[in-house]
């Protein structure tokens, strides 16, 4: 071998060494774990704020889309103000998950946490999107794995995770409304007008706010009412009231309408309008003022009612439509046809109807 070629050799040799060096200190050995790291990185605290809308959705169809307002959030599937408060929260909680550590990567394991897919309808889990202007943020919310931790998979991404707080999401809209309505105490109520959407209609009234209980003026002759206090409840029916879900007010008025007009002592009054819809039990509100103390607080509530039909609590609903009938002492059981009173129970081991006085013989006798 020829004393060039022992050299281009030897020059060769200290190439590869040269670039085996050079990769052992290039390569990054590949993480062990993500624990401790946030799970949607780039979503912070700060970052939340920049959040414009919220996608929630499941495999069954369910889902809401939240909307950010100038000041406020709402409700796109209901039209309707949700709960900024419980949007907020949400958003902190997203930008808070941090992973305790990660889980299964294979898909066949992922419905044993409720990150699979939501493209199926059998999928358990919910798919959350936080919507901003560089990046939309995907994650699916699986079951929970105790008090304070969950499992979740970042959408398109194989490794699911348990992170912690634990994080809880429902793509149900009526969750997400701002379910305040109206709270009218019962100390402010002067009078009530009821017409029920059957039977007879009445008015309850107080001439001040030291008599408590309501006087009922149509109670029918013969009758009386069940207590002093029977109509009290109903002027406290205003307070308080939350909503179970909204829609539209339709454009044809529905049939079978009760009416309650609640007055108070300062003039504002509201109209309540309620009818049933199958197992909902629905309501509308009409206010106004007949004094300058009232008239903002009258205007503030149309402008946030009107146009609205609220599904409110059955027992609620029930409150403010009490039949008068419902007001007044039950009348006595009618006696039994041909006046005759029914027979006294017999004691116990007689036959009914057994004379006084006579007794069976005994045993034997």
């Amino acid at each position: 071998m020829t004393p060039r070629r022992v050299f281009i050799l030897l020059i060769a040799s200290v190439l590869v060494v040269i670039l085996a060096v050079w990769m052992s200190s290039n390569r990054h050995p590949p993480r062990a774990t993500l624990a401790g790291e946030p799970v949607l990185q780039g979503l912070d605290k700060r970052a939340v704020n920049s959040v414009s809308e919220i996608r929630l959705s499941k495999g069954d169809g369910t889902k809401t889309t939240l909307k950010k307002g100038t000041s406020d959030w709402s409700v796109a599937e209901r039209d309707y103000p949700a709960d900024t408060g419980k949007v907020r929260k949400l958003l902190l909680d997203l930008a808070a998950l941090n992973v305790v550590e990660e889980k299964t990567s294979t898909p066949e394991n992922y419905p044993a946490l409720g990150v699979e897919d939501t493209t199926s309808d059998k999928a358990t889990g919910t798919r959350v999107e936080a919507v901003t202007a560089w990046k939309t943020y995907g994650l699916i919310v699986g079951k929970s794995s105790g008090a304070k931790s969950g499992y979740v998979r970042v959408a398109n991404a194989p490794q699911s995770l348990l992170v912690a707080p634990l994080i809880t999401v429902d793509a149900d809209p009526r969750r997400w409304l701002d379910h305040t309505l109206i709270d009218i105490p019962q100390d402010r109520i002067r009078a009530i007008a009821v017409k029920p959407a059957d039977g007879p209609g009445y008015t309850a009234t107080r001439p001040n706010k030291d008599q408590s209980d309501f006087t009922v003026a149509e109670v029918p002759k013969g009758r009386k009412l069940s207590s002093p206090a029977a109509a009290d409840p109903i002027a406290g029916s205003l307070a308080g009231v939350s909503l179970d879900d909204v829609q539209h007010s339709p454009t044809a008025p529905a049939t079978g309408i009760a009416h309650a007009v609640f007055s108070t002592f300062d003039g504002l009054t509201i109209d309540v309008a309620g009818h049933k819809e199958g197992t909902k039990t629905l309501v509308s509100f009409t206010p106004t003022s007949t004094a300058q103390a009232t008239e903002a607080e009258a205007k503030a509530l149309a402008a946030r009612l009107k146009g609205w039909d609220f599904e409110i609590p059955s027992y609620k609903y029930d409150g403010m439509f009490r039949s008068l009938e419902d007001l007044l002492e039950k009348l006595p059981e009618p006696a039994a046809k041909g006046g005759k009173k029914p027979a006294a129970a017999a004691p116990h081991g007689l036959p009914p109807g057994l004379p006084p006085g006579l007794t069976l013989p005994g045993p034997g006798k």
